[in-house]
């Protein structure tokens, strides 16, 4: 890393720090998440050099995720595997929803986008696609798309679901629905050091296997599988889970550039646009969900919600939402939706 990263990234890093504070002061919805994705997305817009160190991220998504695997008690664990129908349908949903997403995006920018049919085609349907970031992105690339717009449609989805839902759910009073608590609950250093060991063993053996998200959902599984297994080793030190809120603020906050905003505006409000739309969309299945299940709807709205995996988690944590139900819907979501959407555009693109 050289000084001038280095000295970039401290500033971004204190920045954040005092949004967070600030916003927890002023006591809004997820404090050290909002308030630093907000600070850095308002200084990159306006040509603030902001700089995210990628380890910190994953040490973010480490951490939450090792968090969230501490609420699977076997007890917990029945529960959602009775729910498998429910998880079924909610892939189908998010598959179907953002083939949809893609094809609106196609009918209204495919003479916009450049290149050949192929390019077109690739652009809209991975742009529409409800999974993460990054994978859409190379998935893109791979079959002759833009990386560049999809990159910047999931960034765009990504923060508006972030800075919409978790407010919307404070401020309508649904929180603190679920009493769902955690295996353990007191920290205990040398558990803390063996769950800390073996979390970052699994996240650094899923790192080196290429799959996708591997920060968090190596974590997660060797987490999920002790507390499975009765295993309550430690619970987590109170302010872990704000630190890794504010590196994962960081790190979506810092995706907006003045010249991204510059390149495609009528992009970008589409995807706005269609992102609202699919909120809504999502709302209303889940309260159908919601119907069928017997679980509380806005446990459900997290879980279908077309953002990440780690975002709707905190939200679920921090508002006591059924953290066990969002992980899983949103764990099978993203799993499903990698292993199928490649598979799906090769069978649907050419028609």
């Amino acid at each position: 890393m050289s000084l001038p990263f280095f000295l970039r990234a401290a500033a971004t890093l204190l920045l954040a720090l005092a949004a967070a504070l600030l916003c927890a002061w002023l006591r809004t919805p997820l404090p050290w998440m909002i308030g630093p994705l907000l600070a850095t997305s308002i200084a990159s817009i306006l040509g603030a050099p902001t700089r995210n160190w990628p380890p910190l991220r994953n040490a973010g998504q480490w951490v939450i995720a090792a968090a969230l695997g501490l609420y699977f008690t076997p007890q917990v664990t029945a529960l959602v595997a009775s729910l498998w129908w429910a998880i079924l349908l909610a892939i189908a949903w998010a598959l179907g929803l953002g083939w949809a997403f893609g094809r609106w995006l196609h009918r209204r920018h495919a003479g916009r986008i450049g290149g050949d049919e192929r390019c077109q085609r690739a652009t809209t349907y991975f742009s529409g696609s409800i999974g993460g970031a990054s994978e859409m992105t190379l998935l893109a690339e791979r079959e002759h798309g833009r990386s560049d717009l999809v990159a910047a449609a999931h960034t765009v989805r990504l923060i508006i679901v972030t800075l919409v839902i978790p407010p919307a759910m404070l401020y309508s009073g649904l929180h603190g629905l679920d009493a769902t608590l955690p295996g353990p609950r007191t920290v205990h250093v040398p558990g803390l050091l063996l769950l800390a060991a073996a979390t970052g063993a699994g996240a650094w053996l899923m790192a080196r296997t290429g799959r996708a998200n591997p920060w968090f959902m190596g974590a997660l599984l060797v987490s999920m599988g002790f507390t499975m297994a009765g295993l309550e080793l430690s619970a987590l030190p109170n302010g872990a889970t704000n630190v890794a809120q504010l590196l994962i603020g960081i790190s979506l906050g810092v995706r907006f550039r003045r010249e991204f905003l510059r390149a495609a505006p009528r992009w970008l409000l589409d995807v706005a646009l269609g992102t609202v739309a699919m909120i809504l969309l999502c709302a209303g299945f889940a309260w159908l969900l919601a119907w069928g299940t017997k679980l509380h709807a806005a446990t459900l709205v997290l879980g279908t919600s077309p953002g990440g995996i780690a975002e709707m988690a905190i939200t679920a944590k921090v508002l006591q939402l059924g953290v066990p139900v969002v992980t899983a819907f949103q764990v099978c979501r993203l799993v499903a939706v990698l292993l199928l959407v490649e598979p799906l555009y090769k069978w649907i693109g050419p028609r």
